[in-house]
């Protein structure tokens, strides 16, 4: 299994990135998907979930500013990220639910200036 997160990188206060992960080598639309990320010295936080039937949760500090979406005829999860802000400066990862599995991508970058 693999999951490969693209679309990291440097923005300013208040623009927008848009994170793409590719699943592979798995069945990905009985998986519920989520977005995590890590902050330099602090614990991965859940970010958004979308379930296998596409009902998504958010955690508060990125309500109305993030929208999770898949695409399962491409195996593809998306974080739409709007009006960043520097606390939104982490390593981004990827992650995939059947309960008892679950897989990890390996991270990208999101590094937002103010």
């Amino acid at each position: 299994v693999q999951l490969v997160e693209s679309g990291g990188g440097l923005v300013q206060s208040g623009g927008s990135l848009r994170l793409s992960c590719a699943a592979s080598q798995l069945t990905f639309d009985i998986y519920a998907m989520d977005w995590y990320r890590q902050a330099p010295g602090k614990q991965r936080e859940l970010v958004a979930s979308i379930t296998r039937g596409g009902i998504t949760n958010y955690t508060d500090s990125v309500k109305g500013r993030f929208t999770i979406s898949r695409e399962n005829a491409k195996s593809m999860l998306y974080l739409q990220m709007n009006n960043l802000a520097p606390e939104d400066t982490a390593v981004y990862y990827c992650h995939a639910n059947f309960d008892p599995y679950n897989y990890w991508g390996q991270g990208t970058q999101v590094t937002v200036s103010s």
